[in-house]
């Protein structure tokens, strides 16, 4: 470690998430100093679509680091660099001379282009897109949203093709607007989102590019996630920090837990629920609807991961409190929940936006089935924690199937992970032991961590793993046949959820 590094007391990790920003500061103990957050505006102009204002993420992310570092009294000088972690998949596109947003940004949730993956899949080109992006045709992915923008906006593919026009995933926006417009470039977790992006060969596929007829002028240069890009604008941001990290959330997670060898797993709980494994340096191809991912990039190397995805997580408790206004906070939903001794025979499917992992069904639709006159709030609450530890399960299922592991205990973290009943049921349902660190921001720590390596602030992984600190242990303790009988429940219960909305 450098003298320079060893004057540095922080690390400013920016937290880019679904529904709001945040920004954290990391001391080198790990430990957090300071924090803001702020939420900004979600639009959803039809049925499944899904859109942010970019221009107001940006200013919303930008906020919380100024606030940060205002309340903190950090000096510049005493913050080492920036890591930057972000909602994966979703599309900014903008105008290169002026940097205006042509369009809402295209969330990772909204399923407008549905149909166009299905096409995709009807011409029999699955097995090829998957075999160089680890991907499933699916809308989740950025490939088709910026397709969807270029086909859609009059005059803007022609735009593209002069170099008029840059797209990116939301890490690509912040450091481009972070940096004055000087940097247009990604990471190679993020890249690996997009559907366009050879895992394999760690470069944009000119294949896939020509498939959903995107210009490849328009995408950012792809680097580590551990990597010195550049130096924050002065007049923009009021400060001059090097960002030194960029990272996909649910990496970002997986790496903030220190999971680092083959085997190992996380789940986080945010608006969806993610679970990887890291399989080393070798890709592992699902034959489960699992994704094959980067895990990381740390210098000229990579590390890929095993991923399963609920699209909805926490974002389900959200939709009990703002929708259906049943409780007024995530805490009244787990007092609510404990309440009852079990949901009285109701399941809740939170498929609002579709079925992620190991289902792929974007029409499929929510439900609440097994109502009945004695059933109150509360059994639903219970329904609604216990839906999103069944979807895990789903997920953890899969995951053993495909890499042929053992999986000996799941790193819990996110949001929702501070729910002691639900960690409790998760737990019970995955007859698996589930540990929860003391710090679970570790999407915002894992971007931490990468920057603090890049710039000597923290100078090895063991470093990192000496931070790690566990909170509580969940243990299993419920009885295997009804664990069995309560998953074949869900199970029924997805089934009549599938393929609702397909005309």
């Amino acid at each position: 470690m450098g003298t320079e590094s060893k004057r540095k007391k922080y690390i400013l990790a920016l937290d880019q998430g679904t529904t709001s920003s945040r920004a954290i500061l990391f001391n080198s103990k790990a430990q957090k100093v300071a924090c803001a957050q702020q939420e900004f505006t979600q639009y959803f102009p039809e049925p499944g679509w899904v859109e942010h204002d970019a221009e107001e993420l940006f200013l919303c992310q930008l906020a919380t680091a100024q606030k940060v570092l205002r309340e903190s009294k950090a000096l510049e000088n005493e913050v080492a660099a920036i890591g930057i972690t972000n909602q994966r998949e979703t599309v900014v596109m903008w105008e290169k001379a002026t940097g205006k947003p042509v369009h809402h940004a295209i969330v990772w949730q909204c399923r407008r282009t549905a149909q166009m993956a299905q096409d995709l899949i009807d011409k029999g080109l699955s097995d090829p897109i998957q075999e160089k992006t680890g991907l499933i045709p699916d809308a989740y992915f950025s490939g088709t949203k910026i397709k969807w923008l270029l086909d859609t906006i009059p005059g803007l593919r022609e735009r593209a093709q002069k170099g008029e026009i840059l797209a990116g995933t939301i890490d690509t926006w912040l450091v481009w607007k972070l940096t004055g417009g000087r940097i247009h470039v990604t990471d190679y977790t993020n890249a690996s989102r997009t559907m366009l992006f050879n895992i394999t060969s760690l470069e944009w596929d000119e294949g896939l590019l020509d498939m959903l007829d995107i210009p490849p002028c328009i995408l950012p240069a792809v680097r580590p996630s551990s990597y010195i890009y550049g130096k924050t604008d002065r007049e923009v941001c009021g400060f001059e920090i090097p960002i030194a990290a960029c990272i996909g959330d649910q990496q970002a997670a997986l790496f903030g837990q220190g999971c680092f060898k083959e085997g190992e797993v996380k789940t986080t709980y945010g608006t969806g629920c993610f679970m990887l494994m890291n399989t080393g340096d070798r890709p592992i191809f699902s034959t489960h609807g699992l994704l094959t991912t980067v895990a990381i990039g740390l210098g000229d190397k990579v590390q890929y991961a095993l991923e399963g995805s609920v699209f909805m997580g926490g974002a389900t408790i959200k939709w009990l409190r703002d929708q259906l206004g049943i409780i007024k906070t995530a805490r009244e939903c787990d007092e609510l929940a404990q309440s009852v001794e079990t949901s009285e025979g109701v399941i809740m499917v939170p498929a609002f936006t579709g079925l992620g992992t190991p289902y792929w069904d974007p029409y499929a639709r929510g439900l609440i089935i097994g109502l009945t006159r004695g059933v109150t709030k509360a059994h639903i609450c219970r329904a609604t924690l216990e839906g999103i530890a069944f979807q895990v399960k789903d997920l953890l299922l899969s995951m053993k199937e495909d890499a042929g592991l053992e999986i000996k205990n799941v790193k819990v973290d996110g949001g929702a992970s501070v729910s002691d009943i639900m960690m409790q049921f998760q737990s019970d349902i995955l007859n698996t032991p589930v540990f929860r660190p003391k710090n679970v921001e570790t999407t915002a720590l894992g971007a931490a961590f990468c920057a603090g390596l890049a710039t000597g602030f923290w100078a090895s992984k063991e470093d990192i793993l000496d931070n790690w600190k566990v909170d509580r242990i969940f243990t299993p303790d419920l009885d295997e046949v009804e664990n069995e009988n309560r998953y074949c429940q869900w199970k029924k219960a997805v089934e009549r959820s599938k393929n609702w909305s397909n005309k």
